[in-house]
């Protein structure tokens, strides 16, 4: 199975729930797409990554590069992670540069604190 997905957007953010396996093989399109979206706003992203399966170091350098992208725009860029995403993410130790959560409530939680 490859990555799938779908888009919510809200006054302030947008929300992306993907299921899959954000990979070399998925990760040209993922880049392409996200870049678009969060060029066109809200540039507060939200990324719901609680349901995917695998991520590899081409996944975990789109997801650098969309961080720095909304961070550059004064926008926030948030992961809702899992066990196996957040294992990932601290065996390269980017947990400092990626804001992790649990769960999409807390991530939109931060948004009214920024």
């Amino acid at each position: 199975m490859s990555l799938r997905g779908t888009r919510d957007v809200r006054d302030n953010y947008q929300l992306f729930r993907l299921t899959g396996l954000l990979d070399a093989f998925s990760e040209p399109v993922f880049r392409k797409v996200l870049n678009k979206y969060i060029e066109d706003g809200p540039i507060n992203v939200i990324l719901d990554l609680s349901k995917i399966d695998f991520i590899d170091s081409s996944g975990l350098g789109v997801l650098v590069q969309l961080a720095k992208q909304a961070q550059t725009a004064n926008g926030t860029f948030q992961i809702v992670t899992n066990p196996r995403v957040t294992q990932t993410v601290k065996l390269v130790r980017l947990e400092g540069f990626l804001a992790l959560q649990t769960d999409v409530e807390t991530a939109i939680a931060n948004l009214s604190k920024g």
